[in-house]
């Protein structure tokens, strides 16, 4: 097999690029579009009890098959892999649109994530594929224009589909959506030499990443909400969660072609950069939830309103991915872009924290700005880093592993923050009609968001420090070398 970067024209390589977007927006569209519409789906099929997973499960599944769809495109080839997850995909979409009952639905959203995760890592992949990293940037930030796009228009167009046509439309939609991206990437992705590996997938280890997975995120889940940490079944989840993890890294250590191969981890630019991503992706996705609650809660803003504060960090954050993937193609000293980024938000972090009762709302606003403009710009790089460090043949599955983590990391912060909120009580508040005006409400509040945003800010601290360790490789450039070569 060559190992060297495909050479494509122009106009193949945007083809390509534009009809893999159109497959991200199937996901990322997925993980916002149904919220809305989630009151209307418990009238029209009742078990209400079972509506947080009609959300949960798309969540759970699309996170624990992302490292096997990695494994999958080094391989069997990038083509077939992206084709099958989108089938997939397709194909949980129809039983989630035809679904009669909750149960059915519920189902039907898990399938559509195993789908899901195997399009958010493929499309990085490809994309990693026919541009080499130096111009890779430019691209990532697509991708996070992308996932904003997805945030901002998932609620309106579900919204609106709920109320005005029918709740199944919001799966309907995906199928046209998906033969669109099939058509567009058909031809030009015939281009691509299908490389194919001569070697046995590693189901074994399939099987206990994605259990340990299932279980962490429903241990984290449900503990402090549903059940108390100290409940036998979290306890039993974690226990799950601690043994599979472990019984796979026991195995990775042991098997030559294990799914995530050991000399990923042993990567320091790998390590370092999955880890800080970790706690960096935790923490800004973490403001996407708690941000609209304070608003409510502190300033008295309306739901809607609320959602509409939280544009500033969107705004910030698609400024900084397409900033900081730009300043990738010029800059050689990346690491300085990494802690820039890193510390700004850092120090965004911290001064909502610092003000979380006080705050005017032009400065907070002002902060989120910031806090995704800092948070933004890591995004790009830390993708692009990890997939030139790497040769050509473990790029889907170190992009897959980055990936991965750094959903887990949201799953992870996002609990823990969570904690903070229900041990405040301020959710109790909340719930028995406690006014958002009341002075009381409004001192509990400012304590309770000064916690959680202070928890996010530490979180941004250490994926700062993370950064300090940074090692930098020269990004290969074009034509030239793989990227594990220019490394």
């Amino acid at each position: 097999m060559t190992e060297g970067m495909p050479v494509l024209g122009e106009r193949d390589r945007l083809s390509i690029i534009t009809g893999v977007l159109v497959v991200l927006m199937l996901a990322a569209l997925d993980q916002t579009i149904v919220a809305p519409a989630l009151p209307t789906i418990g009238a029209a099929l009742g078990d209400v009890d079972y509506l947080s997973w009609v959300v949960s499960a798309y969540f759970l599944t699309s996170t624990a098959v992302t490292p096997l769809y990695g494994k999958l495109a080094d391989l069997r080839g990038r083509r077939v892999t992206l084709y099958t997850a989108v089938a997939v995909f397709a194909l949980g979409s129809v039983l989630c649109a035809a679904a009669p009952t909750m149960i059915l639905l519920v189902i039907g959203r898990a399938v559509q994530g195993l789908g899901g995760g195997g399009l958010i890592s493929l499309v990085q992949t490809v994309i990693g594929d026919i541009v080499p990293p130096r111009e890779r940037g430019r691209y990532m930030g697509w991708i996070s224009l992308v996932w904003a796009t997805a945030s901002v228009a998932g609620p309106v167009v579900g919204g609106v589909f709920a109320q005005h046509l029918h709740w199944s439309a919001i799966f309907w939609i995906n199928l046209p959506l998906a033969a669109a991206a099939i058509a567009m990437i058909h031809r030009s992705m015939r281009l691509l030499p299908d490389v194919r590996r001569d070697q046995r997938l590693d189901w074994f280890g399939a099987v206990l990443i994605v259990a340990g997975t299932v279980a962490l995120m429903l241990a984290l889940t449900w503990g402090g909400s549903r059940m108390p940490w100290t409940s036998p079944t979290v306890l039993a989840l974690a226990g799950t969660a601690v043994v599979a993890f472990g019984l796979f890294a026991r195995h990775i250590a042991r098997v030559e072609d294990a799914l995530i191969p050991l000399a990923i981890f042993r990567n320091p630019v790998i390590r370092v950069a999955t880890s800080a991503m970790f706690f960096v992706m935790g923490s800004w996705l973490s403001l996407t939830v708690w941000v609209p609650i304070w608003l409510e809660q502190v300033h008295g803003f309306g739901a809607a309103n609320a959602g509409f504060g939280l544009l500033a960090l969107t705004l910030g954050t698609v400024t900084g991915a397409n900033f900081g993937g730009r300043a990738l193609m010029r800059v050689v000293h990346y690491k300085r872009l990494a802690l820039a980024g890193s510390g700004l938000g850092v120090v965004s972090m911290a001064g909502l924290a610092a003000g979380a009762a006080v705050l005017p709302f032009w400065a907070a606003e002002g902060l989120l700005i910031l806090a995704g403009f800092g948070t933004g710009m890591l995004f790009p790089l830390s993708t692009v880093v990890v997939q030139n460090a790497v040769e050509r043949r473990d790029l889907g599955v170190a992009t897959a592993t980055h990936a991965f983590l750094r959903s887990l990391g949201t799953v992870v912060i996002v609990a823990l923050l969570g904690a903070i909120f229900v041990s405040s009580g301020l959710g109790t508040a909340i719930e028995g009609g406690g006014h958002a005006a009341a002075p009381a409400a409004v001192a509990l509040a400012g304590a309770t968001f000064r916690a959680i945003f202070a928890g996010a800010a530490l979180g941004q601290a250490i994926g700062f420090v993370f950064f300090l360790f940074f090692e930098e490789r020269p990004l290969a450039g074009r034509p030239g070398p793989t990227p594990g070569e220019a490394a």
